[in-house]
């Protein structure tokens, strides 16, 4: 199947084209006829899947379509996102798919000058890309006018709910046309996100090509578990030597500038990178990883959102999520667009109810593997995993997925159920 056959103008077609995107992936194949044909969406589908250009090409053919009009000065569709980088990365990506049009763009976002921000907005643009705490500064301020915004994007909608912006989503979507179409994409169906459809949407179609996994298949996920003292021990030993990238997630930003400073001292190019770092440093650092003069990066869950490496093999938890959805975003860094990934996980005792929190999302247990040199130990609070399976530095475990509350919605046409049998650990 090629994208025209999905009913896009050539225009389009030949902007991806040259950006080397000849073949609709399966969230773009099923959600992008949908969309075109007005209708609102909710799909399920796990990061790295393609669900950008899923929302965002059914958009810029819409408005490219139809001229400002009245609206010159007023943007016409508005995608939310959960944070700066993220609303970057879907900013450009926009840019990129709409090159053959006229279409304008900006991103909207905290940690940022609002000169710019301001001077884009005074000039006009169509299509706005906003985490929702700046858009709100933009509207209490008045510089911003959301009446004739057409459609309305909320991408990883469970993560912004994650960091607790549903009352700015409840706060924002009023405030637009109530005959605005909206496509709302998720790696997860929590029942906060189910509440957000049921009051966002109309008659929503339900997308899911996850298969009831909530990360990639091809993605295998181990756990190591270790004394405290010994995590950051660990974790040098697992990247020594490896000749590949490695992301990194601590839990709090002095955390992960001691583990980055640990690692430079074992000899490693390493960048880091959370919310005290100025959005240039930031922005300095996820450069550098992308271009490869950077072999690990040590982040923050909020820091890391949109960063989109094609080939990222590794994922390390080196300190559990607290959230269990957030173990989901993290693993979805790596075995993007069906590439293989490897996530491991660095738990210590008392980390045992955060790890069952996150097998609850899982069909199966995570499988322990013991390192050797590393003695295991008892974690604590819960936890029910597989025993250590001793094999040296680990081999293939579980490929995990997971479920997330169902709301009823309509199911595309045409589709028929899918049972997903979980593989059995190896």
């Amino acid at each position: 199947m090629s994208f025209s056959e999905l009913g896009l103008l050539p225009a389009l077609c030949s902007a991806l084209d040259r950006l080397q995107l000849v073949t609709p992936t399966p969230i773009q194949a099923q959600a992008i006829p949908l969309a075109l044909e007005g209708k609102d969406i909710v799909a399920r589908a796990q990061t790295g899947t393609g669900k950008t250009a899923a929302f965002g090409l059914p958009i810029i053919q819409r408005l490219a379509s139809v001229p400002r009009g009245a609206a010159k000065h007023r943007p016409r569709a508005l995608v939310l996102t959960p944070t700066r980088e993220l609303a970057v990365q879907v900013m450009k990506s926009l840019a990129s798919y709409a090159s053959t049009t006229s279409l304008d763009f900006t991103a909207i976002y905290g940690g940022a000058s609002m000169y710019h921000q301001l001077r884009d907005l005074r000039r006009g643009v169509d299509v706005v890309v906003a985490t929702p705490g700046r858009l709100i500064d933009h509207l209490e301020r008045g510089s911003i006018d959301l009446s004739a915004i057409q459609v309305l994007a909320l991408d990883e909608a469970d993560r912004m709910l994650d960091m607790g912006f549903q009352p700015a989503l409840r706060r924002i979507v009023p405030l637009l046309p109530a005959s605005r179409q909206t496509l709302l994409f998720s790696a997860t169906l929590s029942q906060a996100v189910v509440s957000l459809v049921q009051a966002f949407t109309t008659n929503p179609v339900r997308v899911d090509v996850s298969e009831d996994q909530v990360v990639a298949a091809t993605v295998t996920h181990h756990v190591h578990a270790v004394a405290t003292d010994r995590k950051r021990a660990l974790l040098t030993h697992l990247l020594t030597g490896t000749g590949e990238q490695a992301l990194v997630f601590c839990k709090t930003k002095h955390g992960s500038d001691h583990v980055g400073d640990h690692l430079e001292r074992a000899g490693m190019n390493v960048a880091v990178i959370h919310g005290d770092k100025s959005q240039g440093q930031r922005n300095r650092a996820l450069a550098a990883f992308k271009d490869g003069r950077v072999d690990v990066l040590v982040a923050t869950d909020v820091a890391a959102r949109g960063l989109d490496i094609a080939h990222l093999p590794l994922v390390v938890n080196y300190d559990l999520p607290l959230v269990p959805e957030d173990y989901v975003h993290r693993v979805g860094r790596t075995g993007r667009a069906g590439r293989e990934g490897r996530a491991v996980s660095i738990v210590s005792t008392g980390d045992g109810r955060l790890l069952r929190d996150i097998e609850k999302l899982l069909p199966v247990p995570l499988a322990h593997v013991a390192v050797e040199g590393f003695e295991a130990v008892p974690l604590g609070g819960g936890g029910h995993g597989r025993g250590p399976q001793r094999r040296g530095n680990g081999g293939p475990g579980p490929r995990g997925a997971g479920h997330g509350g169902r709301p009823r919605f309509q199911h595309r046409k045409g589709a028929s159920p899918r049972r997903h049998v979980a593989p059995a650990i190896a």
